[in-house]
């Protein structure tokens, strides 16, 4: 199961809580692809992995944006 989230436009600490919300309502193993182009997300998003205990799968520059892939815990 993949989802998808658009958070272009958003800057921190939306971006992060916007995902946060949307995996609550995923099952455990299920991917989310959150896009983003907040600078700072390139900190946020594998730090709230991390201390969350979710799975940074992949993280690829698209133009001006960035693709996360997260597994979930």
């Amino acid at each position: 199961m993949s989802e998808e989230i658009d958070a272009t436009g958003l800057l921190c600490p939306l971006p992060v809580l916007k995902t946060r919300k949307r995996l609550k309502s995923v099952s455990s193993g299920a991917e989310l692809r959150v896009r983003t182009d907040d600078p700072a997300a390139v900190v946020d998003m594998p730090h709230f992995c991390n201390e969350a205990g979710h799975v940074l799968v992949e993280s690829v520059q698209e133009g001006d944006a960035m693709l996360w892939v997260i597994r979930k815990a």
